[in-house]
């Protein structure tokens, strides 16, 4: 896919993340997961959290990052990654 967005520093970012089972409640089975890894990516990589809201197969955030700073992909991908590590094997 071709995104397109704005990347602009200090830039304030509206997101809604989705899990790939639509179906799934990973999110706020693994709630402690997710807020470890938040955590984790944002003492490397610092932003601003405005606005987050977990539901079972999806999330909706607001971030501010750093005035020097516009990559929110980066971000993302570590804490996907994060999470993902955390789920056992065979898990869905």
């Amino acid at each position: 896919m071709d995104y397109r967005r704005i990347r602009q520093e200090g830039g304030t970012y509206f997101f809604t993340v989705n899990l790939a089972d639509r179906s799934g409640t990973l999110l706020v089975d693994r709630i402690d997961d997710l807020r470890s890894a938040v955590r984790v990516v944002k003492q490397r990589h610092p932003f601003d959290i405005v606005a987050w809201v977990v539901l079972p197969d999806h999330m909706h955030v607001v971030w501010t990052l750093p005035t020097h700073d516009g990559d929110c992909a980066t971000r993302w991908m570590l804490i996907k990654a994060a999470l993902s590590r955390a789920v056992p094997k065979g898990e869905r």
